[in-house]
């Protein structure tokens, strides 16, 4: 490859100069629809949730040095085993997708990108192309009325009308047609095989990787997006080439004319929406661009995760939506089916503070100057909207200093509806806050401001 594109699990993203708008008109359309949402809800589950470890990864011996580190109780061929063999033992009985699609809803969520694939291979879906997955009669959870997760999940979330992002692993670590057992254990995250000498192997791969996402996008409605992780799995590296094109094109001319893909790292015409991970980019990105980042420490379940407040959840999401992006926040349900409890109430949070300042997130660009000091600046048609970062106990000066260039004739505190006086010297405003009130204030404040 040219540049690593994946440490330590972590993706990194293609750089703005590098993005190609999509000719397809429709899908020009829907991206802009699909940014305006800015705030997703990610999920990674899968039956290898029940042992607390990174998910996937440590399956990969080439990944060894970091994600291993949390396997301590055996050896490291055992742990494979039982994290190959954890959907025998699966069955998450709490599990309630209306509740996890109204809860959702309530916190200000605009879309589900939920992992129906991850690089182990198990499938959260239905699919008639292996029988690892959540419906087999080898999961205990195959005879529940939710077996089928993936559609349970899309169904509700539909109904309580969020969009649709689909997590797809491209690379799969449980496909004999990718890590072959002939060729004995795989040296690193990447196929085990050469396909220029087995060209029959790799055909295979492709056509079960082409029927899986196939069987996504058409057997489970309207799909927004198509989320594609595994940036490794590109033709410039090893010849690890899936033609893309062959199932994106034939999926937009019948079932999914809107369809974004997600195409991470690889860049071209199929990476609609760039993905930083786990990081926010320093400055405004003017291209469709997604954050996905933890509401706890890790993607994963693990029992004695730490997690955000409410208050760094705000902040983060201004810090995003002021660069222009939006902002997948993952949560890792249960081994039982439930949300943990701690972030569930982050979430209920973060969706007390939307529900006030909605306003100024959804549908809205970032502006000039973006972010200056303690303050985060958003935009729609003919308002600007400056949120000022509160810290603990919310405090503000007797007079706040606001950056702007545009001739504006009237500032309202979001929050009361109440008008403030304030001068102009051109390139700021000059707010009186002396009489705000701040009693029932948390996590930011939101000034508008009005252009004449």
């Amino acid at each position: 490859m040219k540049k690593q594109i994946v440490a330590n699990g972590i993706h990194t993203y293609t750089r703005a100069e590098d993005y190609s708008l999509p000719e397809n008109v429709s899908v020009q359309k829907h991206i802009k629809w699909f940014m305006g949402l800015k705030l997703g809800l990610m999920m990674h589950w899968a039956p290898g949730c029940q042992l607390g470890t990174y998910e996937s990864w440590p399956l990969s011996d080439g990944d060894a040095s970091w994600s291993q580190a949390d396997v301590d109780w055996t050896d490291i061929e055992t742990f494979k085993e039982q994290y190959i063999n954890a959907n025998r033992t699966f069955n998450p009985v709490k599990f309630r997708p209306d509740k996890w699609a109204q809860l959702a809803e309530e916190c200000g969520f605009k879309y589900l990108l939920f992992t129906t694939k991850h690089h182990d291979g198990f499938c959260m879906f239905d699919t008639e192309t292996t029988d690892y997955k959540i419906t087999d009669p080898s999961c205990p959870f195959y005879t529940s009325p939710y077996a089928d997760i993936t559609r349970a999940l899309f169904e509700e979330f539909r109904r309580h009308g969020l969009a649709i992002s689909a997590y797809f692993s491209k690379p799969d670590w449980h496909s004999d047609h990718y890590w072959h057992r002939a060729f004995g254990t795989a040296p690193s995250r990447n196929v085990n095989y050469s396909i220029a000498e087995r060209p029959d192997l790799w055909e295979k791969f492709v056509d079960y990787t082409h029927r899986q996402i196939e069987e996504l996008c058409t057997k489970y409605g309207k799909i927004d997006c198509l989320w594609l992780d595994g940036g490794w799995v590109r033709k410039d590296n090893m010849g690890q080439d899936i033609r893309l094109s062959e199932i994106v094109n034939k999926l937009r001319s019948s079932t999914q004319p809107h369809l974004i893909v997600c195409d991470r790292t690889v860049g071209g015409e199929f990476e609609n929406i760039v993905t930083p991970e786990k990081q926010i980019p320093e400055a405004p990105l003017f291209i469709p661009w997604e954050t996905c980042t933890t509401i706890g420490s890790r993607f994963s379940f693990h029992y004695t995760d730490d997690f955000k407040s409410g208050r760094e959840l705000v902040h983060l999401l201004l810090d995003v939506v002021c660069r222009g992006g939006n902002l997948a926040l993952n949560i890792a349900p249960q081994p039982d089916g439930e949300l943990p409890a701690p972030a569930v109430v982050s979430m209920k949070n973060l969706g007390r503070w939307l529900r006030i300042h909605k306003e100024g997130i959804y549908e809205t660009d970032c502006t000039a100057p973006y972010f200056v000091r303690n303050i985060r600046y958003t935009s729609r048609e003919d308002k600007t909207y400056a949120f000022c970062l509160y810290e603990k106990n919310p405090r503000l000066p007797e007079h706040l200093h606001i950056d702007t260039d545009k001739r504006i004739c009237r500032v309202t505190l979001m929050r009361t509806g109440e008008e403030l006086q304030f001068v102009s010297d051109g390139t700021r405003l000059i707010v009186d806050t002396s009489h705000v009130n701040l009693t029932t204030a948390f996590y930011a404040d939101c000034f508008v401001l009005h252009q004449a």
